[in-house]
């Protein structure tokens, strides 16, 4: 646990789970650099938190601009990538526009916000890392091709990372929230409906989440940014965190259905392997 107040770069902090976040760094006495597109979005909590709370006006998927900002607070402590969105419909009725849109918000600007701090980071030998992913990153639903392969991309981003900067004293967390009671249906984009995915698995998602998105989230933002913080403060803090009963549940069966499967594949796996050869295995 640490007792020093310190310095956080939020990105995505003017709603939902970003803005949670926000709020209990600032609480706790702490520093905020909240990275955000609309900066009239943060005024109350700016004028409630003006010593403490530094607004950023920032694309980050302007990725020109990230070493800038990155060089401007490189004495922060930790770095979260929190923005994030989805697009929801059939992968076929994506447009390059959109596809490419999911891939630089979800999954490159992470990339390159991480790329940015990392050098200020490693030459004071400490700092903090937090994605903030999904329960999509690790198990997959129709209508989110792309969303899914930006969270799961992350996901494996994270997790090389955190192996390479260990040796740097540099911790690093994903969290993988399950749904969140935010304002779902004001910020959900949609592709445009084809006819040939209208009566499908993607149209009937569709209709579901019109009738029963907002209504069926189930996570509390301000629950989920009270564990977050709380996790930050542990020297050795898990690798991955679940939060929501519904994460918890869905990617445990899908754990244990992976984990069958490939029980399964045993004998099949092992039939292929050159004799005397073990294989990649890093010790």
């Amino acid at each position: 646990m640490t007792s020093k107040t310190e310095k956080w770069f939020i990105t995505g902090a003017s709603g939902g789970l970003g803005l949670a976040l926000t709020r209990r760094v600032l609480e706790a006495g702490n520093t905020v650099v909240a990275a955000v597109r609309n900066p009239a979005a943060l005024a109350e909590l700016q004028q409630q938190y003006a010593a403490q709370l530094i607004v950023e006006k920032l694309d980050v998927t302007d990725f020109a601009s990230l070493p800038a900002v990155a060089k401007k607070h490189g004495d922060s402590d930790v770095v979260v990538n929190n923005a994030g969105g989805a697009i929801i419909g059939a992968m076929e009725e994506f447009t390059e526009q959109e596809i490419e849109h999911q891939l630089a918000l979800n999954l490159l600007s992470p990339v390159h916000i991480t790329r940015a701090f990392l050098p200020a980071f490693r030459a004071k030998k400490q700092g903090r890392l937090i994605y903030i992913t999904s329960m999509g990153g690790r198990v997959a639903f129709p209508g989110g091709a792309f969303y899914h392969a930006a969270k799961y991309g992350l996901e494996g981003f994270a997790e090389s990372t955190a192996q390479e900067v260990a040796e740097f004293g540099i911790k690093v967390q994903i969290i993988e929230p399950g749904s969140i009671k935010t304002n779902f249906q004001a910020n959900v984009r949609w592709t445009e409906e084809s006819e040939a995915y209208k009566n499908g698995t993607v149209g009937q998602l569709r209709r579901w989440i019109a009738e029963h998105g907002e209504e069926s989230n189930a996570g509390d933002p301000q629950k989920m940014a009270d564990v977050i913080y709380s996790l930050s403060q542990q020297a050795e803090p898990p690798l991955r965190t679940a939060l929501g009963a519904d994460a918890f549940q869905i990617l445990k069966g899908s754990y244990e259905k992976n984990l069958q499967s490939l029980e399964d594949q045993k004998a099949l796996s092992a039939s292929v392997a050159i004799e005397g050869k073990t294989g990649f295995i890093p010790e």
